[in-house]
């Protein structure tokens, strides 16, 4: 057991690899909830003043792949949530489409940039692992509203479990 001042073990509980696994797991499950949302509902129906939730995907597209190229280039990026989208089929388009170019992004990140500071979108500073852990969290968040939207349309959505 480590005593107070004594060095603390830096192996790593997760690998960066598993962390893209992990991120890109959640992005399969949002996936399938975009497919499954009524496209009548998707761009219109809210409860509670929370956006449609084609909003709440407007903005996870806003985020992962501009925001994954500002870290692996250091290129600073514009969040620009207002993306020409008005299908179904052109959400899951643009979703696959950065499903596809994340991985090629990933891999110019190096283990030891976890650690270094950003300013991401000249928004949010923390750390690239912060950052990063930001994604994810706010695309599960969005999920999950979509989720109770789902109920809402006496829609059953896929358990979150099945990643």
């Amino acid at each position: 057991m480590e005593t107070k001042g004594s060095s603390i073990n830096q192996e790593a509980v997760i690998t960066p690899q598993q962390l893209f696994e992990h991120w890109q797991a959640h992005r399969g499950l949002t996936r399938k909830v975009i497919a499954i949302f009524p496209e009548d509902e998707l761009f219109n129906f809210s409860i509670g003043g929370m956006r449609p939730f084609a909003d709440m995907v407007k903005e996870l597209l806003a985020i992962a792949e501009p925001g994954l190229k500002e870290i692996a280039t250091g290129k600073k990026e514009e969040l620009n949530e207002n993306l020409m989208v008005n299908t179904k089929l052109q959400l899951l388009e643009m979703w696959d489409k950065t499903s596809e170019t994340l991985p090629g992004l990933w891999e110019k990140l190096s283990t030891d940039a976890f650690q270094k500071s950003i300013l991401a979108f000249g928004q949010y500073e923390g750390t690239i692992i912060s950052t990063i852990l930001y994604f994810i969290d706010n695309e599960i968040h969005h999920r999950g509203q979509s989720y109770v939207y789902l109920r809402a349309l006496g829609i059953t959505p896929p358990p979150f479990w099945e990643r």
